[in-house]
């Protein structure tokens, strides 16, 4: 009886070790969201406002009139809101200081507050601009000036809820527009 019983679970044994595949099961690495954005290409924003500056042309702007504008990017649920204010001798301080504050305002909800001064004095174009990392309600703005006449205060927004980590890669697309917005602006 034993002799039976150590021969049925030999057979056992060897039937369970063939079974085997070399092949063990390999769970599935963590999935990577996949945002492919089109490369972009510029035109000149020119619509008689006192300012201009080069937009992606997958965008479209809308300007009111006391000059303030947005620019929209539709695929991305995204706008940049440009608020233009006229400088004169007394109000220049003030207007530095709510551009500032206006990037603070969301040091609540920020994890940190990069700041990268612009200069470009061929153009007489000075400014800030600002990358707010954590879910606050704008992750980059700028300011940018002459000094003398013209301020301008950009900013972006998303029509929904702010997730960082969901929506860093179109806050770095957007980004570069912004940055490139600054880098063409041109006072009238």
């Amino acid at each position: 009886m034993y002799d039976t019983l150590k021969v049925f679970f030999l057979i056992v044994v060897i039937v369970t070790l063939a079974s085997c595949n070399a092949d063990a099961p390999v769970p599935k690495p963590d999935a990577q969201l996949a945002l492919n954005y089109k490369t972009p290409s510029y035109q000149s924003m020119e619509k008689g406002l006192p300012y201009s500056f080069e937009v992606n042309a997958m965008t479209t702007v809308k300007i009111n009139k006391d000059g303030s504008s947005s620019v929209s990017y539709p695929d991305l649920d995204a706008k940049v809101y440009l608020t233009y204010r006229e400088v004169n001798d007394t109000n220049l301080r003030q207007l530095l200081i709510d551009g500032q504050k206006l990037s603070y305002n969301h040091n609540q909800m920020a994890d940190a507050i990069a700041e990268y001064p612009f200069i470009n004095a061929q153009d007489r174009v000075y400014g800030m601009q600002y990358e707010i990392e954590g879910n606050a309600a704008s992750n980059v703005q700028f300011y940018a000036t002459d000094s003398t006449k013209h301020f301008l205060t950009a900013a972006l927004y998303f029509d929904r809820e702010p997730n960082y980590d969901s929506i860093l890669p179109a806050v770095d697309y957007v980004k570069k527009d912004m940055i490139k917005m600054m880098e063409t602006l041109q006072w009238r």
